[in-house]
């Protein structure tokens, strides 16, 4: 529950000469007149030529699409063509400016805890990398592009000092943050954020639904609705280790896996008539002006928003390849 106060701030031709002009004729001065003379697809008009340009096409297939039984309509083969074109046309340029910023970003907020245990320095760079990102949006009107908004939305780094109890622990010390999450809904004007925990046998998550209202080509506000609090999903194994470290000695718990097996399968009966039950929902009075959320960067896996007071989140899409490290 005190968890939940948290979850808001977030073609050149070659001229051919015909062989029947073996040598110059000799014409007597200022009688030489030059006039049009096409040969083959070029034009030669007062010492200049003008080419007709060769059109081509490019088609690209698969091996088992070459069988002479297996034909294509004309939009296909365009499709197909486009396709191989732009996919040639990259790899030849390599990465461009924002990827060779968006990396750099990501790896740097490794061993950070989602920004609890940055250092001075490290946060400094990433104000420095985030700066430069801003600067090449891609997207000057976020809010105008709710295609990209939509989806959910992971939390890689944030500056927000109001996240760091719920990110150390302090709030609930027997649980750990596994995961914080924001999922966009467009169609419906919703905003679900979402904060997963696990402890010693389940998993379990806080979420919070609120409604937006676009504002700016930037910001959006944001109004608290409803708190969900999730069933617990059982966690289907826990590996007993066989000594453990207390004091500076170590302590054997082989004499004591029976009972442990014992007290585990008790706590698992008890998770598992909890997981039964529906998720626990309960109204949020919310003040009348609500919160604010500026998007400064955005494109189709990156999201850099602004929260009020200045603090920033990286949020990076579900499925997206910057997520593995």
């Amino acid at each position: 529950m005190a968890s939940v106060s948290f979850l808001n701030q977030f073609p050149c031709k070659t001229l051919s000469v015909p062989q029947s002009i073996s040598k110059p004729a000799n014409f007597a001065p200022n009688s030489v007149k030059i006039g049009p003379k096409r040969i083959g697809k070029s034009c030669i008009r007062a010492w200049e030529f003008v080419q007709e340009r060769p059109s081509f096409r490019v088609r690209a297939a698969k091996d088992d699409e070459l069988s002479p039984e297996k034909e294509e309509g004309p939009s296909a083969a365009g499709s197909s063509v486009g396709a191989a074109v732009v996919e040639e046309v990259e790899k030849l340029a390599g990465p461009s400016d924002v990827d060779k910023l968006k990396k750099p970003l990501v790896d740097s907020f490794c061993g950070t805890d989602r920004g609890l245990k940055a250092t001075r320095e490290t946060r400094a760079e990433i104000v420095e990398r985030i700066t430069q990102l801003e600067a090449k949006n891609p997207t000057p009107a976020p809010t105008e592009a709710l295609a990209l908004l939509n989806g959910k939305w992971i939390l890689k780094y944030t500056s927000s000092e109001g996240l760091f109890p719920l990110l150390s622990g302090s709030i609930l010390p027997l649980l750990t943050v596994e995961e914080i999450s924001q999922t966009i809904y467009s169609e419906n004007s919703t905003v679900q954020n979402c904060v997963t925990f696990s402890g010693p046998l389940a998993t379990a998550s806080v979420k919070t639904n609120s409604k937006f209202d676009v504002r700016s080509p930037k910001s959006m506000q944001i109004k608290l609705e409803e708190g969900i609090i999730g069933t617990p999903q059982l966690i289907d194994s826990i590996e007993i280790p066989e000594d453990v470290e207390f004091l500076g000695q170590k302590i054997d718990l082989t004499p004591f896996k029976g009972l442990i097996n014992s007290i585990q399968e008790t706590a698992s009966s008890v998770a598992k008539t909890i997981s039964s039950q529906p998720p626990v929902k309960f109204p949020i009075p919310n003040s009348k002006d609500g919160s604010w959320l500026l998007t400064t960067y955005l494109d189709e896996e990156l999201r850099i928003s602004r929260g009020e007071g200045g603090s920033v989140f990286v949020l990076i899409k579900e499925g997206s390849p910057l997520l593995t490290p």
